[in-house]
């Protein structure tokens, strides 16, 4: 027979808030949950997904190791 009191508290309807906003329920062992980052506003799913060498770290290493660049 397992112990009853181990398991945590389970909450069948938990709101997930995203900047303030519930976006869903789910069931979890906490009263809220928090999100920063969901599919509606996450950069791979909304296509702004861009990739910024601002410090110019790919030239500098290619210099470093004396490699030649493959942009064409």
């Amino acid at each position: 027979m397992p112990k009853s009191e181990i398991h945590p508290t389970w909450f069948k309807d938990t709101p997930v808030f995203c900047d303030g906003k519930p976006i869903c329920f789910i069931g979890s062992t906490k009263r809220e949950l928090q999100v920063d980052v969901w599919l509606a506003n996450h950069p791979f799913y909304t296509d702004s997904q861009i990739i910024v060498d601002s410090e110019g770290r790919v030239e500098r290493f290619m210099k470093k190791y004396g490699l030649e660049s493959t942009d064409e």
